[in-house]
């Protein structure tokens, strides 16, 4: 009989707004830009076999602790590419072992005045 397959809890944070020092061009690299970031992640939920799990902060993945990594992440300085904020975001996600995949969009909302944002979307899974 093969073993069950885990439980999945869902962690999120959606539409972070922060500055950012971010870009290749000229004009990107004379102050920052603002960006919109949105983190998913998929944690095991090791209560989950047994119900409702304690009413524990220690027991789930910390959706503040997302919050000032990704603030801390930008905070380093100037990043040439949305792609390595992202996947800076999600390998720092990635460092509890309790999360299995980490999907890290960042929007540039400011980017071009005919869009309402530019972007990218990047998953890492554990492995």
């Amino acid at each position: 009989m093969s073993a069950p397959l885990p439980r999945i809890r869902k962690v999120f944070v959606r539409g972070l707004e922060l500055q950012a020092r971010l870009g290749v061009f000229p004009h990107e690299k004379v102050g920052p830009q603002r960006i919109r970031m949105h983190i998913e992640l998929d944690v095991v939920d090791e209560s989950a076999a047994i119900g409702i799990g304690p009413d524990d902060l220690n027991r789930v993945v910390d959706y503040g602790h997302l919050v000032h990594a990704a603030r801390a992440a930008v905070a380093q300085g100037h990043v040439l590419l949305v792609e390595t904020l992202a996947e800076t975001v999600a390998d720092i996600a990635l460092r509890d072992t309790r999360v299995l995949h980490a999907r890290v969009s960042i929007e540039k909302p400011d980017a071009f005045a005919d869009t309402d944002c530019v972007g990218v979307t990047v998953e890492r899974m554990r492995g």
